[in-house]
């Protein structure tokens, strides 16, 4: 059970600014690249390729199973993927202006199956005319076993990288 807080008396200050910290994005920018990432999640879950896309940047990658994807590919490499629910976690973000970082766990269930594949993205970002995008998304992947990587190198349904970014 929670027990009742009692609030804390300050006292009244005129033009009282409240600065946040340096190290914090501007909240603006959290819940632009928020949004962003959640686009990316119900894309994925949809099988919405075309709304993925355009959260990248043109020159955007996605990393994963040993290679580097460039975004020309990302079409074929999601329609080889299997199908099912995107659920990301909270966004754990770092920005600098117009650049950031990011990590955002992933529970991936797939829909025929109902299997989990889990881990994180690692991602980093740009300011562009259009707004925040993802540059770069690596995944790595929680495995029963307790060990961490980027995917099955030998997977033989998933398609190689046109070419290296």
């Amino acid at each position: 059970m929670l027990s009742a807080v009692s609030p804390v008396s300050l006292p009244l200050q005129e033009n009282l600014v409240i600065v946040p910290r340096m190290d914090q994005a501007p909240m603006a920018d959290v819940i632009e690249i928020q949004q962003l990432l959640a686009r990316y999640a119900v894309g994925m879950t949809k099988d919405d390729v075309e709304a993925v896309m355009e959260v990248f940047t043109p020159d955007g990658s996605y990393s994963a199973f040993g290679d580097t994807y460039p975004l020309a590919d990302f079409p074929t490499l999601v329609a080889a993927a299997p199908k099912g629910l995107f659920m990301v976690g909270p966004l754990a973000l770092t920005d600098d202006a117009d650049t950031g970082t990011g990590e955002q766990p992933l529970c991936f269930v797939e829909q025929k199956t109902h299997a989990m594949r889990i881990g994180w993205y690692a991602d980093t970002y740009r300011r562009t005319d259009a707004g925040w995008r993802l540059h770069t998304r690596k995944m790595t992947f929680l495995r029963k076993s307790g060990s961490r990587d980027s995917g099955q190198e030998h997977d033989p349904t998933r398609p190689q990288p046109t070419s290296s970014t």
